[in-house]
């Protein structure tokens, strides 16, 4: 039986009930502490009589942030996807496609030579004015 549930970093728990019935074993009497439904409630039985359990439900959703990062991707798969028929079906597609991806290659490397020369103290300079 689940007594109870914790969220964590991304999904959230809101509501629910951990309370449980205590009943004492008893080995004379071994129906002692069964559980039954009895319509939509759930029932133990405490040796004489059958008492109704607490009963709560919770509710588990991600959190706002997860959801948006999974937003994000869906729109990601369905760019990706929009763009490989694109290019399927106009073949002078796929050449502006490859270069967006060097371009973004050569994004990739220029930024890590930023970075290292931020952080070493290196300043690297260019005169775009005069090439």
């Amino acid at each position: 039986m689940i007594k109870g549930l914790m969220g964590s970093k991304g999904v959230v728990v809101n509501g629910g009930d951990t309370s449980v019935q205590y009943v004492n074993s008893n080995a004379n009497n071994p129906i002692q502490g069964m559980l039954r439904v009895n319509g939509t409630d759930l029932q133990v039985f405490d040796g004489s009589t059958w008492i109704m359990m607490n009963t709560g439900y919770a509710t588990v959703s991600l959190d706002q942030d997860t959801q948006d990062l999974l937003q994000w991707a869906r729109t990601q798969r369905t760019l990706e996807r929009n763009r490989a028929v694109l290019i399927e079906n106009n073949p002078a597609l796929e050449k502006a496609y490859k270069a967006i991806l060097r371009a973004e290659q050569n994004f990739d490397i220029l930024s890590k030579f930023v970075e290292e020369d931020n952080e070493h103290g290196i300043v690297v300079g260019y005169n775009f004015n005069n090439p």
